[in-house]
């Protein structure tokens, strides 16, 4: 096993990337490791026709998938949309990892990103020293992709300010990365793309130009449709955190990743799963990425300060957590769904004690 904590995409699903190229007969796009048909497959799991089987990687509409691959087939850059923990990151590291076998071109997006990590930047040694000469810029992984005809991510792009994000326009337009200090520029090769990810709790902060917007295409990523949907990613998720963490800790009983995603559920959408009682709303956002976290952090607490099977204990902490990010509205609406909800289910009478023990 890995001493590795976190594996890139085309690491860890290597065997996956390898088998798919092989029994992948149909036509590629020029730079492409796998066809769009092959990259939808292994987003979307499947059994190849030698009976290996490919693990899905989201969970939902494939339709959403196939929109997604074939935008990056075109000159347009792709726009992955959503609330918080729809598996925007997630989808945006396997599409790069299936398309250019590289995940790695990423620019991280922050208040404080500025030009120089999207377009280049400069070694001020060998600047001050040379003059401004091509050995001394400071190459991104937007140059980069480029240049190799790969696909670059950038991450939470509406975090980036307004000024910045315009710098991608001639990027994506032109396919070109003008260098004006040495009176050059990068030429994209083929293969070159961009995909960038936003959530819309950023709405406002750092809205996109319409002159930007129109370079790319937007796919948006729903929460999951139903419960059992839920369930089964948040299920395949913490098994997979648990295998690369190597926890002593028995697998969560399906059982209790239910009755956290069905408390999420629940409070997401201010009504009970039976639809006989409304419920306030919290302010969190109570996605799927934090139910993982929730069943994540009960382990390790079952693993090292428990008898390694997760209990209702184990989980209070962590779900409390989560909904009450506001110590005061959140915590009278948490008050409220306690008392008025978990309170009333004979089978949930464990994980209310441990509530109330908090």
């Amino acid at each position: 096993m890995s001493n590795i904590l976190r594996q890139h995409a085309e690491q860890l699903f290597a065997q996956e990337l390898e088998e798919l190229q092989k029994q992948d007969t149909e036509k590629r796009p020029y730079m492409w490791k796998l066809s769009p048909q092959a990259v939808v497959t292994y987003l979307m799991g499947g059994t190849l026709k030698n009976g290996f089987e490919i693990q899905p990687k989201y969970i939902g509409n494939r339709r959403l998938m196939e929109i997604a691959v074939a935008t990056l087939t075109t000159d347009r850059a792709l726009l992955l949309y959503g609330l918080p923990g729809t598996a925007k990151s997630w989808v945006s590291e396997h599409l790069a990892a299936a398309i250019s076998g590289d995940s790695t071109l990423i620019v991280q997006g922050t208040a404080g990103t500025g030009e120089e990590a999207i377009r280049y930047g400069w070694n001020y040694a060998r600047l001050l020293a040379e003059g401004p000469t091509p050995g001394a810029i400071v190459e991104t992984p937007v140059m980069r992709a480029m240049k190799d005809g790969k696909i670059a991510r950038i991450e939470e792009l509406t975090r980036i300010g307004a000024d910045v994000q315009d710098t991608l326009i001639t990027i994506l337009s032109e396919k070109t990365l003008p260098i004006p200090e040495l009176s050059s520029e990068v030429m994209a090769q083929k293969g070159f793309n961009i995909i960038a990810t936003a959530n819309n709790r950023d709405k406002g902060v750092n809205d996109l130009s319409s002159a930007l917007k129109r370079r790319f295409n937007t796919v948006i990523l729903p929460v999951p449709d139903n419960m059992e949907e839920e369930i089964d990613i948040v299920k395949r998720r913490v098994e997979s955190y648990e295998k690369v963490m190597d926890l002593p800790a028995e697998k969560p009983a399906l059982e209790e990743i239910r009755r956290i995603v069905t408390i999420f559920r629940e409070l997401r959408s201010g009504i009970t799963a039976d639809g006989k009682t409304k419920i306030k709303i919290p302010s969190g956002t109570l996605s799927t990425a934090e139910a993982i976290s929730v069943v994540n952090n009960g382990l390790a607490m079952a693993a090292y300060f428990g008898d390694g099977a997760i209990k209702a204990a184990d989980l209070a902490a962590g779900i409390i957590g989560a909904v009450i990010k506001d110590p005061v509205q959140d915590k009278i609406v948490w008050q409220e769904y306690l008392e008025t909800v978990i309170k009333t289910r004979d089978e949930w009478k464990d994980i209310y004690r441990a509530f109330r023990d908090l």
